[in-house]
């Protein structure tokens, strides 16, 4: 056998295999994300560890060998940049890669993460196609790098072979180098590809995080020694996860491959362009005129990705929200440069979505707002500040109150009462509605067990506490403690219920239904809204909600959607409470359509425990002309 076919079959058997899979040790002090995760590596081949903390994580890496490490940022006893820092005092990154699990809210421990030798991240709720691949990228690129040393090592041996055997055999010295060439040009690929790889998004191919956060400082500082004016576009897509949800990871997938395309075709030749994660993508936009330029590249991107794309033959339907930042002579750092794009961004998304905005003072104003109402928030909490208001719902049928729903009321200790629309919202970004929410249950079915026998109590849920995973066993409990029957108490629910995890929720509710207790689906009509929820689980109820009540004067629209639902619950069996009823015109539209139970400040306004019995009675006399029981 000759030395050219030697050196050919030594570097094949070097090449690993097509797809690749490994030793993953799996970082995260929640249970419940490591064994998902863990579960679908495995199916994928993988050998997995798992760690429940930082301290534990250090003590496997002491003596076992891992392909990668998924390292959550978040924990308690030891946080992940710790972890990282502590790893790379004895590994590095092409030796032990290490990948982060974050928040997008934690931007900036990823910017550290990376600058102590992370070598990727993804973002929570983490998507297991996003995090096998990038996985697979680390182990491609260490194997890479391992195949590389092995060549190295056999070229030098080659090499000093040839040397002692020149002399003897010079005719096998032309096969040698040609050998040694095609040895030379594989490894000078496989680094070209192992730098691709490192500065490149591996779906869409555009910047990764990595490059465009080197692209930035790079720019900034050329943007500071020639006194130009540098713009930051922070763009993210609208109904994104929606697509996500219903169409499935692959079809998003797909199509964050396509608003790819289309913003490569809308940049400059100057312009820099990036996937910063997820449904995030950066452009940096170099300009004399940033403020008219950044505008008119925006309100381009904003049209060419808005409306209907086909993807896979599904027509999907996603927008765009767009913020800039502007730095003006390189007087800025890149971080607080980053911040006021990102603040703008939200504001273009809190102003309706489909626009872009420049960054103003004014938006840090409103974070700092938010912070300081996150905090009045977490101390209410503690202080026992909320309280529960109650609004009857009348049955026409039987002219009387037959339940009434809780409303949840803040009373701050300076600025009165707090409007829900202020803190429900911040209560679902922060995760504190969890506990409001196991209050507000707690406390209703204890009221409820003061009135008559016949008065329901409705609590709303949220999403968020399906995926605490305590939910069941906190209303069974509720109910035992308090001694209401549990067919008095209704639960309502979005369709924000079944986005993400609907086989996991279904059994949530059908385990809650076991408890004996009312399940109906509210806001019926806002979302995207599938009859398939009613094939998958019997609901008692729809609510249809008060923004098609208020409506139904002046729009047909409006109107066809109650009679929809009406007609909906009448042949599914189920019954149909119109919403937000507030002048009588309203109520007769919604009597003339079907519907024999209603809600509304037409009959009361919510109110507190105290009153509710005497409001029950003066509302009954008052629109059903009974007697009161005096």
């Amino acid at each position: 056998m000759n030395i050219h076919n030697n050196a050919r079959n030594a570097a094949a058997a070097a090449i690993p295999a097509a797809t690749p899979s490994g030793r993953l040790l799996i970082v995260d002090d929640l249970a419940d994300n490591r064994d998902v995760l863990a579960r679908r590596f495995k199916r994928r081949g993988f050998e997995i560890e798992e760690a429940d903390g930082g301290l534990a994580a250090l003590e496997i890496l002491k003596d076992r060998h891992f392909d990668v490490v998924l390292l959550d940022v978040m924990m308690p006893d030891l946080d992940g940049t710790e972890v990282l820092r502590e790893i790379r005092k004895t590994r590095s990154a092409s030796e032990l890669p290490v990948i982060m699990v974050t928040a997008k809210s934690q931007s900036e421990d990823v910017v550290d993460a990376l600058k102590l030798g992370a070598n990727d991240y993804i973002t929570k709720p983490v998507d297991f196609s996003i995090a096998l691949a990038r996985v697979n990228t680390q182990i491609e690129r260490r194997r890479a790098e391992a195949t590389l040393r092995n060549l190295n090592t056999d070229l030098i041996s080659s090499k000093a072979s040839l040397e002692t055997r020149i002399l003897e055999r010079s005719a096998e010295l032309v096969e040698a180098n040609a050998a040694i060439r095609e040895e030379v040009e594989r490894r000078i690929a496989t680094e070209d590809k192992i730098a691709y790889l490192a500065h490149h998004d591996t779906l869409t191919g555009l910047a990764n995080r990595f490059y465009f956060d080197q692209q930035l400082n790079e720019r900034r500082d050329s943007a500071r020694n020639c006194g130009e004016q540098l713009a930051l576009l922070f763009l993210d897509l609208d109904g994104f996860k929606n697509v996500n949800d219903t169409l499935g990871h692959a079809i998003g997938d797909a199509l964050l491959c396509d608003v790819a395309k289309h913003l490569t075709q809308c940049v400059g030749a100057s312009d820099f362009c990036a996937r910063l994660g997820g449904d995030e993508f950066a452009i940096i936009h170099s300009s004399a005129e940033p403020y008219s330029t950044a505008a008119a590249l925006a309100q381009k991107i904003i049209n060419m990705i808005s409306g209907g794309h086909v993807i896979e033959g599904n027509q999907v339907y996603v927008g765009a929200s767009i913020g800039i930042g502007v730095l003006s002579g390189g007087d800025s750092d890149t971080r607080g440069l980053m911040k006021e794009a990102d603040l703008a961004m939200y504001r273009a998304k809190s102003d309706g979505r489909g626009v872009y905005r420049f960054f103003e003072t004014e938006m840090s104003l409103q974070l700092e707002k938010r912070r300081a109402l996150e905090i009045d928030l977490r101390r209410a909490l503690q202080h026992n500040e909320f309280q529960l208001y109650y609004q009857p719902v009348i049955d026409l049928t039987q002219k009387k109150v037959i339940s009434v729903e809780a409303l949840m009321r803040w009373i701050h200790p300076t600025r009165g009462f707090v409007p829900p629309v202020e803190f429900i919202t911040l209560a679902e970004e922060t995760g504190l509605i969890v506990q409001l929410g196991e209050w507000a249950i707690r406390r209703a079915c204890l009221d409820a067990r003061q009135w008559p026998d016949h008065i329901g109590v409705s609590v709303n849920l949220s999403a968020a506490q399906f995926r605490d995973g305590r939910l069941v066993m906190l209303v069974d409990e509720a109910l035992r403690s308090s001694g209401l029957q549990p067919g008095r108490l209704e639960l309502e629910i979005t369709e924000a219920v079944f986005f993400g995890n609907n086989v996991k929720n279904l059994s949530t509710l059908g385990r809650l239904r076991d408890l004996g207790v009312r399940v109906s689906l509210d806001d019926f009509g806002t979302g995207y809204t599938g009859l398939g929820y009613f094939r998958d689980f019997h609901f008692d109820k729809v609510k249809i909600d008060q923004s098609f009540v208020r409506d139904m004067e002046s729009h047909a629209g409006s109107r066809a959607i109650v009679r929809a639902a009406v007609g909906l619950s009448v042949n599914l069996g189920i019954g149909a409470t119109a919403e937000g009823v507030e002048t009588i015109e309203q109520l007769e539209y919604v009597i003339s359509e079907g519907c024999t139970e209603v809600q509304g400040h037409l009959f009361s306004m919510p109110q507190p425990q105290p009153e509710l019995i005497k409001i029950i009675d003066s509302l009954e006399s008052r629109f059903f002309h009974k007697q009161s029981a005096a």
